[in-house]
């Protein structure tokens, strides 16, 4: 893999996630030279022959075999009653939110990511710790991590509940030093092979500004449903008022617009700018509780999830430049708790329904209109029934 690669800057779409998953890409070069060589020259902007349509997409769907297994995975860790029917049976409800997903079919399939291939990763971990296998865990989720890095806003359930529930033996005065250095040995090991090479090349410094691009502004171009983009319209209508009233003038308000689709920082009108380091401290304030609370009265790894869930949503609401597509950081693992619980199972419903509605703009285009509708019904109609009919058998 070409040391320079992260200085490449070409096209607008640069290497911005962390080095295993370049190292990921440049596995999937080796065989995409097969079907068409041409695609991996770096000039070739835009390059989209029949070949590399089909590599690509073949390519998605051979790596979510990860996602297919951590799904089976997640489902052996399932209470489950013998001898009950398709939708009475939790394993089976769990298969089918997570494998027929629509909001992870059309961002991974439609849209075109390797979020089933990640998510897959995280869920494989996830199953992992309830099957108190920490270790596995511990590495699954570290490298992760080093796959893409949005995944840290969710490394806090993990470090929590590893020290308190794992290195923490039976009660809090016992604590297991091996356990505590098994698990750093584990993560800076992962670290040390996807970032080694860059510190010793002397371009961490490169790497990290574009893992944290914060120049690119508080909100994507398309805003996520989050407390920013309130913050947004709030500052909007303030300036209108502001000038309509002549309280404003407009002359000496920001000429860049918020609301114009573009990638990059803006100011804004009334309202405070916000600042990468306020949006930290909004993020960490909204995990704080759920931290606590698998201190202090841990629940074994379902108290884990619960924590996970929260990070998950915390950072969606309060984070820096938040994509509409993160939310299915929070959606899918919330789908294990869903078929354990009818309270979860409310909340799974609710959060499901709007945040899968809150990726429409993603399929922008009239003929895929009736697809993405039928799609999101399809799968919001089964929710409801299977969680439905599931609850009422157990109750």
């Amino acid at each position: 893999m070409p040391s320079n690669l992260i200085f490449i800057a070409m096209s607008e779409w640069t290497l911005d996630y962390p080095p295993l998953f370049a190292w990921f890409e440049y596995g999937l070069s080796h065989i995409a030279w097969f079907f068409d060589k041409e695609m991996l020259v770096v000039q070739n902007l835009n390059y989209a022959s029949p070949a590399t349509i089909l590599f690509q997409r073949l390519s998605v769907i051979v790596a979510d075999v990860v996602f297919f297994y951590a799904v089976k995975e997640c489902c052996k860790c399932l209470r489950e009653d013998k001898g009950k029917d398709l939708l009475g049976k939790p394993s089976f409800i769990l298969t089918v939110l997570l494998l027929w997903n629509f909001g992870l079919l059309i961002v991974d399939h439609i849209h075109f990511q390797y979020n089933g291939f990640l998510f897959g990763v995280l869920l494989l971990s996830i199953a992992r710790h309830f099957q108190n296998r920490h270790f596995e865990g511990a590495l699954l989720f570290s490298v992760l991590f080093n796959l893409k890095h949005i995944y840290l806003y969710i490394a806090p359930a993990y470090g929590i509940y590893l020290l308190r529930c794992f290195c923490f033996t039976q009660k809090v005065s016992g604590f297991s030093v091996v356990r505590l250095v098994t698990l750093g040995t584990i993560v800076l090991s992962t670290f040390a092979v996807s970032f080694g090479p860059f510190i010793a090349l002397g371009q961490l410094p490169q790497v990290l500004s574009r893992l944290f691009p914060f120049k690119r502004g508080l909100c994507h171009a398309y805003w996520a449903p989050n407390i920013w983009a309130l913050y947004n319209i709030a500052d909007k209508a303030f300036s209108i008022l502001g000038v309509k009233f002549k309280l404003l003038d407009i002359n000496k308000l920001p000429k860049a617009s918020m609301t114009g689709g573009l990638v990059q920082e803006f100011q804004h009108s009334v309202l405070p700018s916000v600042s990468p380091l306020a949006t930290l401290v909004c993020t960490l304030l909204s995990i704080l509780p759920a931290l606590f609370r698998i201190w202090h009265r841990p629940n074994g790894a379902r108290g884990f999830l619960c924590c996970l869930v929260i990070c998950a949503l915390g950072s969606f609401m309060f984070g820096w430049h938040v994509h509409e597509k993160a939310i299915l950081m929070a959606i899918l693992p919330l789908s294990l708790l869903a078929v354990e619980s009818r309270e979860e199972a409310r909340i799974f419903l609710i959060l499901s329904i709007t945040g899968h509605y809150s990726l429409f703009p993603l399929l922008f285009t009239t003929q895929e209109l009736p697809i993405k509708i039928f799609l999101m019904l399809l799968f919001t109609i089964f929710s409801l029934i299977s969680l439905k009919t599931l609850f009422r058998s157990v109750h």
